[in-house]
């Protein structure tokens, strides 16, 4: 008796061969992934190493180090001789220019040799509303439509308009004393609540001398190469080098 095979449907059939090609991709990869194993690479397709940063010197470092730190010492020390220098020179300068109205004195090397100059810039003033009270009680009685009245809940606020006072405040500013020209009636008011006073302080300003043909090194150039020689070890003290000491001997 023989067995006769049914033949596959569509679908079985469909089922069978995506099977076999796996089973196919799945020995080739096999294959693939054991040739790359036992085949050395080639060097030229290696990545080239990466070399790592250069260390440097330990002499380099410490010597930089070290200047940092001895700058950084001697900058401190400039700084508060600096202060103390440009608050004496202030005061006495102002002092001098109350007693004889000089403005401008030169810096000089202990030979004479002019190395800069020291400027006085005078201060300003300028119209201040000292007594607001009393302002907006005259712009109320002499210029009504400047003047504001707010009602507020509980409160009545007064108020000067700004441009107004802007322009009042100038007007007393330039004229140097507090007063107010009216330009519609030609009255000139003297502005209650409004003084002159000093709106910057008066400074001291440093300037160093430039090269020229009769002195090609400039003022700063002058105080470097005076200070490397010695010669202004007085102005600066606590960094003036020390005298080398006596050998044994000489005295």
């Amino acid at each position: 008796m023989t067995t006769t095979e049914q033949p596959l449907t569509e679908v079985d059939q469909h089922h069978l061969d995506t099977i076999t090609e796996r089973i196919g991709l799945a020995r080739m990869e096999a294959e693939e992934r054991a040739a790359r194993s036992e085949d050395p690479l080639d060097p030229a397709d290696q990545a080239p190493a990466v070399a790592g940063p250069a260390v440097p010197e330990p002499t380099a470092v410490r010597d930089a180090v070290t200047r940092q730190a001895v700058l950084g010492a001697l900058l401190d020390h400039v700084k508060d001789a600096y202060t103390g220098a440009k608050s004496e020179a202030d005061d006495l300068l102002e002092r001098q220019y109350k007693a004889s109205g000089t403005t401008k004195i030169d810096a000089t090397l202990p030979d004479g040799t002019k190395v800069g100059s020291v400027s006085r810039q005078g201060g300003e003033r300028e119209a201040t509303v000292t007594d607001a009270d009393a302002f907006r009680g005259w712009v109320r009685d002499h210029f009504p439509t400047e003047h504001v009245v707010e009602f507020i809940p509980a409160q009545v606020v007064t108020s000067v308009r700004p441009g107004f006072s802007g322009r009042v405040l100038s007007e007393a500013t330039a004229a140097g004393a507090a007063r107010y020209l009216d330009e519609a009636s030609g009255v000139v008011h003297d502005v209650p609540g409004v003084e002159i006073r000093p709106s910057r302080a008066a400074s001291h300003r440093l300037t160093y001398t430039r090269g020229s043909k009769a002195q090609p090194a400039a003022g700063r150039e002058l105080v470097t190469a005076a200070w490397r020689t010695g010669t202004l070890a007085d102005h600066l003290p606590a960094l003036a080098p020390s005298p080398p000491a006596a050998a044994e001997g000489e005295q």
